[in-house]
């Protein structure tokens, strides 16, 4: 696969490139993230195409599942090849109904970050995400005790890079004085435009934009506009909405997510769409 497929590269330190078009495995757990996969066979197979489709970062996190998911990880891809980039998330736990329960105590952050690096067998973790705001949006709060114990573990050498998940503009600025963010991953698709400040300002910054529900999440995305252009591309209306994802801003990774193989063919192809500047216009309507 070439650059092009995958969305080009983006270099975010000199031992962190990667391609834009990642993938997010939440999804292979069961429903509502909780429990076993339907079919873990399929899970297990949909992580090994997605390297050998040239994916070479993938988002994870210890409390999806909970668990389950980093350990069908460890179990599809370790050994892990050269140049594979895991992302984790720390600051929740799970309830044993399912219930997500934030945990971002200075502690608890550093032993879910042991518990990630056991689960995964890795010796450091290639990115650690602080999150922060509850799935409706980012919430006002101080980070820098949080975020402070996390750098302490970078010093240590158990993390190689941080970033933050469902953060404000304020929160970023806070953190930057601590430890450098190489990615910020937040809730933006072409519909749910509430973030195009911090868009621009990771582009500014050089920082990756994760978005995640890039494809509308529990609401899957629906419009005219999006369709119209999917059927004169000859696309799904999914592949034009991470399409627009990448053309949005350079530094914007996507993270789509998927338990199927042939979904995680069709969202890698999304990258070789070629939007016009026509096309970006009628998109770029729907979230005004």
């Amino acid at each position: 696969m070439t650059d092009r497929t995958l969305g080009g590269t983006l270099k975010l330190a000199d031992d962190f490139e990667i391609n834009r078009m990642g993938y997010g495995a939440m999804q292979l757990a069961g429903p509502h993230v909780f429990g076993p996969p339907r079919d873990r066979d399929e899970a297990i197979a949909v992580l090994r195409e997605a390297v050998e489709l040239g994916v070479d970062h993938i988002d994870t996190a210890d409390f999806y599942g909970p668990y389950t998911v980093n350990d069908l990880i460890k179990e599809a891809l370790y050994p892990y090849p050269d140049g594979l980039r895991i992302v984790t998330k720390v600051g929740a736990r799970r309830g044993e109904d399912g219930s997500w329960i934030f945990r971002r105590e200075p502690e608890d952050l550093k032993a879910q970050v042991h518990e990630n690096l056991r689960r995964l067998g890795m010796e450091a973790l290639d990115a650690v995400n602080l999150r922060v705001g509850a799935v409706e949006g980012p919430q006002d709060e101080p980070l820098s005790e949080m975020f402070g114990a996390l750098a302490e573990l970078q010093r240590e050498g158990l993390i190689r890079h941080l970033g933050l998940s469902n953060v404000t503009d304020a929160q970023l600025t806070e953190v930057q004085a601590i430890a450098p963010v190489v990615t910020v991953q937040n809730l933006y698709n072409v519909a749910r435009r509430q973030d195009d400040g911090m868009v621009d300002r990771c582009a500014a910054e050089g920082i990756a934009y994760a978005a995640f529900f890039p494809l509308g999440g529990f609401t899957p995305l629906q419009s005219a506009a999006l369709d119209e252009v999917a059927r004169l591309l000859g696309a799904t209306p999914h592949q034009v909405a991470l399409a627009w994802l990448l053309r949005r801003s350079p530094t914007t990774v996507l993270i789509p997510g998927t338990s199927s193989r042939a979904h995680l063919r069709e969202n890698i192809a999304a990258a070789q769409l070629d939007l016009s500047a026509d096309a970006m216009t009628q998109l770029d309507a729907i979230g005004r």
